[in-house]
């Protein structure tokens, strides 16, 4: 999946490896020599599937709280004295305030730290299998994987040799990137088995949220798993990963609706960002040869542009430092509008006959628009951004296409390829189909199309009121005893806006 999303790695370490086992054994031998490592029995819950420890109150319905299977085990451990961390945890999260990210993650740690009784010593071994790495001086012992795991973060670095470039340049971290899921591991264990063994914490912990697709939860049983080679392959990978970067607020969960993804593209790409760099680099390959001019005198609508650009490219790397992806996107296609109106109302293509010197600045100002929405894009979407640029002419090394390029060079004199459409708009063609559209494909049933993305611009109010209209619809079919394949499309219009508006609300609540 990385290779197919386009992303790279510096390392890629197994646990298996004898550099992870080194490191794992000088972490605990360090914890253990520290006093914080003893031996005892642990009686409780335990999920396999989710490699933790439950405690009966955490259960939901007998099951952890992440709906997996648990079983109840005994059997002799070492613990970890997390019990004796609860106050230096509560400190260092009060010390160091932006440690957990988002604010209703840290919330939520903050919580199970403060329950009554505060933390429990943690049981960090298992004698119960063999697999993973033994336990230094007592080998029917295993360390337990999420100690193990953690220690991925450091032995992969070179830990224990902390005197090493590498391991000096690297850590502490400047932030872990972890699923919600495993927070608690990565937020209350970590920084205590950190601490413990003197090494320093990272600098930040964020948990980000899951995918859903039309506001339900993915699920094999249901049916609606997405699969992501398959939409890839459908609408390239700068199309998904724009998608994904753009679409959500990082840290909440994310919903994937077929008409949403469409709609972004089409909207964002191809109108607004694909129709002003055809029509710009039209214009410069028509008026001027080719070549971008170099400008002539600013007026004040040349201006403002201009300090758009600068401003924008400082309000971008402020909101990535703070993983607000989708609000650096925002800011990025914000340029695209701006220059949309900007040609409009400056109209170059009746300045070429009237005024051929103002029109010349003009093509200067919609290249340099081009040129920085490009650059700061290309983390988002390498390969269309590469197309962009090399278009605009721009030099393919690196010191012409990073951020400190933007107010280093400018794009005058460049020469300007034949322009060509790098944002082609999407058809709203599901890539891949769902139960009710492959009934639909059968002819088992007809289905009433529901163009979903019109709701992507409704406020509360409108979103609960039509979700009221959906519901009694719904009911009025139930008791005209319709099929039940024909009610699908109002079912999956009522979860559409039930999502809708916990996301709503949730922005109200911020």
């Amino acid at each position: 999946m990385t290779n197919k999303l386009g992303c790279s790695n510096d390392d890629f370490i197994r646990t298996t490896e004898e550099r992870h086992k080194r490191g794992v054994h000088h972490l605990w031998q360090k914890l253990e020599a520290s006093g914080q490592i003893y031996l005892g029995s642990y009686e409780g819950w335990y999920s396999v599937r989710d490699e933790a420890f439950y405690t009966e109150m955490e259960l939901v319905d007998g099951k952890a709280p992440t709906g997996a299977d648990v079983e109840w085990v005994r059997e002799e451990s070492y613990f970890f004295r997390l019990s004796q961390w609860t106050d230096r945890l509560r400190e260092f999260y009060e010390s160091n305030p932006d440690f957990i990210a988002p604010k209703s993650k840290r919330n939520e740690v903050l919580a199970f730290i403060n329950q009554e009784g505060g933390l429990r010593d943690l049981s960090i071994s298992r004698t119960t299998f063999s697999w993973g790495i033994p336990v230094p001086g007592n080998p029917k012992h295993v360390v337990y994987v999420w100690l193990d795991a953690l220690a991925n973060y450091i032995t992969a670095l070179g830990y224990p040799d902390m005197d090493s470039e590498r391991f000096r340049r690297h850590w502490p971290a400047s932030v872990h990137i972890v699923g919600k899921d495993i927070l608690r591991f990565h937020a209350i264990f970590w920084p205590a088995f950190l601490m413990a063994a003197g090494i320093p914490t990272p600098k930040k912990v964020f948990a980000h949220g899951w995918w859903t697709r039309d506001g339900e939860k993915m699920s094999k049983s249901v049916g609606n798993v997405l699969d992501p080679f398959e939409l890839i392959d459908k609408y390239g990978v700068d199309y998904v990963r724009y998608f994904m970067a753009s679409e959500f607020h990082f840290g909440n969960d994310g919903n994937f609706c077929h008409d949403a993804f469409c709609n972004r593209i089409n909207v964002d790409l191809a109108n607004d960002l694909g129709n002003l760099a055809q029509r710009a680099m039209t214009l410069v390959e028509r008026h001027s040869g080719g070549i971008v001019p170099a400008p002539g005198a600013f007026t004040v609508e040349d201006e403002e542009v201009l300090t758009a650009l600068r401003n924008n490219a400082a309000a971008v790397e402020k909101h990535l430092h703070q993983l607000g992806v989708k609000h650096a996107c925002d800011e990025i296609l914000s340029l695209a509008k701006l220059g949309n109106k900007y040609i409009v109302v400056q109209a170059p293509w009746e300045l070429a006959k009237t005024n051929p010197e103002r029109c010349r600045t003009v093509l200067y100002v919609l290249m340099e628009v081009l040129r920085h929405s490009a650059i700061m894009l290309q983390p988002v979407m390498p390969q269309a951004c590469d197309a962009m640029l090399t278009l605009l002419g721009v030099p393919r090394e690196f010191e012409y296409r990073n951020m400190k390029a933007l107010s280093a060079y400018s794009v005058v004199g460049n020469k300007i390829s034949t322009p060509q459409p790098i944002f082609p708009k999407l058809l709203f063609t599901p890539p891949v189909q769902s139960p009710i559209d492959c009934a639909a494909a059968n002819g088992t049933v007809q289905i009433q199309e529901i163009n979903l993305c019109k709701y992507d611009n409704y406020d509360l109010d409108q979103a609960t009121t039509r979700l009221a209209e959906v519901a009694e619809e719904i009911r009025e079919r139930k008791a005209q005893k319709v099929n039940k394949k024909e009610l699908e499309p109002q079912v999956h219009e009522l979860l559409f806006l039930k999502a809708r508006i916990n996301k709503l609300k949730g922005c109200e609540g911020k």
